[in-house]
C-alpha cells in the first residue's frame, strides 16, 4: 500500500482505469471517486475501480493523501482553484492531463505550503471514452510523463512515480515546457489533422456515398478523430501557441508537397516520400507512448472457441507475457491472423519456438 486515502476527480476512461489498476495492486486502503456523470460513478463502483462515491470536491478530498484530476484540462485548472482552501498540508495533488505549462505554473500560485503538485499525463487511451473504456491495464508498458518544476517536493514525486510505475508504467521526467512542445508534434497535431481529414470528407458533393470506400488507410489515418470531442477542444486551447507552432510547420511541408505536385517533379516528390517512408519504418508499430520498443510475432490460427486463451496459456506456462495482443485479418470458419509484441527479443524468439512446437504457425514480423 503506497496511500491509504486516494480521491479520483473524474472517473472516466483514465481516472477510472487509475482506480481500477491501484485496487487492483493494493495500492491504496480507499480510493474515493467524484464524477458529474452518474453513470460513470456506478460503473465506476461495480466495477471496483473506487470504494466509495463523493457528493462533493470538499467530501471528495477530505483527508485524501493522494488527489488524482482526471477531468478535462480546462476543467482540471478550475478544480485546482477550487481545492486550495480544502486541502491539508502535505497532501499530494497531481493530474493526467494533455497539457503542462498552464496548469503546473497555476499549482505554483495558488496551492498553499505544504500541498505538492505533480504534473503528470499518461501516454495512454482509448476511442472508448468514459469508464466504460476503463481497465486496469491501459498504463502497462505506456510511458507515463512526469512534469516536475525545481519547486517539485521530492518527497511527493517519488510517490506519484513509486505508484503509476508498480501499476506498469515506464516513467519519463521532463519539465513543462518540453512536454507541451513535445506532445504538440506527435500526440496534438495528428489528433487534429485526423479531424480534419474527416472533415474534409465530409465537405466531398455526396461524401455519404463515399464512406463505404473508405477503408485501410483513411480509417487508419483517422482512427484517433474518434476520440472526446470535449477533452480535445480543451487541448488545443490549453496548448494553443505550441500547437499552432507546429500547424505553420506542418502547412509549410504540405505546401511543399503541392508545388511538386503542381510542377511535376516526380524524383523531387519520390525523394521526399522516401523520407519518410523511412522514417516511418524506424518507429515500432502498435507501441504505446512515447515509442518503447516492441518484438512483435504474427501467428495464424484456426476459427475455433477459446484459441486466444489457449496460445496466451502456452505461453504463460513457458514464462513469455504477451504484452499486447492485436487480431489483423479473420476469415469466419477458417482463421485469422494475430499479431502478438513481446518487450523483449528474447520473449519473441521463445515465443516463436513454443508456439511452433505446439503446432501453430508463427514468425517473427
Amino acid at each position: 500500500m503506497i496511500v491509504k486515502r486516494l480521491a479520483i476527480i473524474g472517473v472516466g476512461l483514465i481516472g477510472g482505469s487509475f482506480g481500477l489498476a491501484v485496487n487492483e495492486r493494493n495500492l491504496a486502503k480507499e480510493v474515493v471517486g467524484l464524477d458529474n456523470d452518474q453513470r460513470n460513478i456506478e460503473l465506476a463502483l461495480s466495477s471496483g475501480a473506487i470504494h466509495s462515491k463523493a457528493s462533493s470536491l470538499a467530501e471528495a478530498v477530505k483527508d485524501a493523501e493522494l488527489v488524482v484530476l482526471a477531468t478535462p484540462v480546462l476543467a482540471s485548472e478550475e478544480i485546482l482553484s477550487q481545492l486550495a482552501s480544502l486541502l491539508d498540508e502535505n497532501t499530494i495533488v497531481t493530474d493526467v492531463g494533455s497539457t503542462k505549462e498552464i496548469i503546473t505554473s497555476l499549482a505554483t500560485k495558488i496551492l498553499p505550503s505544504g500541498v505538492n503538485f505533480v504534473g503528470g499525463h499518461p501516454m495512454a487511451g482509448s476511442e472508448v471514452t468514459g469508464m466504460r473504456g476503463a481497465h486496469s491495464y491501459l498504463f502497462e508498458n505506456a510511458y507515463y510523463l512526469l512534469t516536475p518544476t525545481p519547486e517539485t517536493d521530492t518527497t511527493a514525486l517519488q510517490k506519484v512515480r513509486n505508484l503509476v510505475e508498480i501499476m506498469g508504467a515506464r516513467v519519463v521526467e521532463m519539465t513543462p515546457e518540453e512536454h507541451d512542445q513535445n506532445v504538440a508534434v506527435v500526440s496534438h497535431l495528428p489528433h487534429l489533422l485526423a479531424s480534419a481529414l474527416v472533415n474534409t470528407l465530409t465537405d466531398m458533393p455526396e461524401y455519404k456515398k463515399i464512406i463505404p470506400l473508405a477503408a485501410g488507410g483513411f480509417r487508419d489515418t483517422t482512427r484517433i478523430a474518434a476520440g472526446c470531442s470535449e477533452m480535445w477542444r480543451d487541448i488545443f486551447r490549453s496548448n494553443s501557441v505550441r500547437i499552432k507552432e507546429v500547424i505553420k510547420s506542418f502547412r509549410t511541408v504540405l505546401d511543399e508537397y503541392e508545388q511538386l505536385i503542381e510542377e511535376d517533379h516526380s524524383a523531387k516528390l519520390q525523394q521526399k516520400l522516401e523520407e519518410a517512408r523511412k522514417t516511418r519504418l524506424s518507429i515500432p508499430n502498435r507501441s504505446k507512448g512515447y515509442l518503447p520498443q516492441l518484438y512483435e510475432v504474427l501467428l495464424t490460427v484456426p476459427d475455433q472457441p477459446g484459441i486466444i486463451a489457449h496460445f496466451s496459456n502456452i505461453l504463460g506456462q513457458n514464462g513469455v507475457n504477451i504484452t499486447d495482443l492485436e487480431i489483423l485479418r479473420v476469415r469466419e470458419g477458417q482463421g485469422g491472423t494475430i499479431r502478438l509484441a513481446f518487450a523483449t527479443e528474447e520473449e519473441q524468439k521463445k515465443a516463436v519456438k513454443v508456439l511452433l512446437r505446439e503446432g501453430y504457425q508463427a514468425h517473427v514480423k
